[in-house]
């Protein structure tokens, strides 16, 4: 690629990223992500692979969630691959208090863990423009969380209560473009992206700048920054996260 369309194309990468850097503000979460992966390639189409992953919040002092589960990935053309997986989602749901309207408390319900179940089922498409990669991968999740019951404080009667935390599914679209670089005689591979994850609205927009390095065609390591944006309906904080991966090729 030619130096001057290699600076244009950084220059974009970078004001897409400063495009949303503004948003952020004091009041956004913080957190740490560590997943760890083994896959194998049966053949030149056919993949698959396990993969487990630890996640942090407030600040990086709270446990989010812990993941794991298989993947498998068909290379349908040269350009095109299928994937589908599933994680079994280990959630710290975070803590909920409701007033009345005076002001005063009504309801506590403290931080607790609990289950969902994911599945993911992926399309995507990839071309090289020079030692760039662009990539675009549309993803439909499905999660559902099973019923259970917590423990819920009323304040009226200054007493504990049982609470149902009824069953929910929930259809999310994950829409994401990728460029991947491969710099010669560099040792470590940039990569960038943006996600949309859409249900009846915009929910979650994530911004991923990272780098990857591989020993031997074996060992893969990453290392990233994720902002992800949350959308006006939801209660969650936006929230930095730093990311670090590894994976096992055998």
């Amino acid at each position: 690629m030619a130096r001057s369309k290699r600076k244009q194309l950084i220059s974009c990468l970078l004001a897409l990223c400063a495009a949303f850097i503004p948003t952020s503000s004091l009041a956004d979460d913080a957190g740490l992500v560590v997943s760890a992966e083994a896959s194998h390639k049966f053949t030149k189409q056919l993949s698959a692979g396990f993969e487990v992953e630890f996640r942090s919040r407030n600040d990086f002092r709270t446990a989010d969630r812990v993941s794991l589960g298989p993947s498998v990935t068909y290379k349908l053309l040269p350009w095109l691959k299928a994937s589908a997986d599933y994680n079994l989602l280990i959630d710290n749901n975070r803590e909920d208090i409701s007033y009345h309207e005076d002001e005063s408390y009504n309801n506590w319900r403290p931080s607790y863990w609990g289950v969902r179940h994911r599945f993911n089922v992926s399309l995507t498409a990839s071309h090289k423009i020079g030692r760039v990669e662009v990539s675009l991968r549309e993803r439909w999740q499905y999660t559902y969380r099973p019923s259970r019951v917590i423990d819920n404080f009323d304040f009226d009667e200054s007493m504990w209560e049982d609470h149902e935390v009824r069953g929910k599914g929930k259809n999310v679209l994950r829409s994401r473009l990728q460029l991947d670089w491969d710099i010669p005689k560099c040792k470590f591979d940039p990569f960038a992206s943006v996600e949309f994850h859409t249900t009846r609205e915009l929910e979650k927009t994530r911004f991923i700048v990272g780098v990857e390095h591989t020993i031997k065609k074996t060992h893969a390591f990453k290392a990233y920054y994720r902002y992800q944006l949350t959308g006006s309906s939801s209660d969650e904080p936006n929230i930095h996260l730093l990311g670090l991966g590894y994976t096992y090729k055998f």
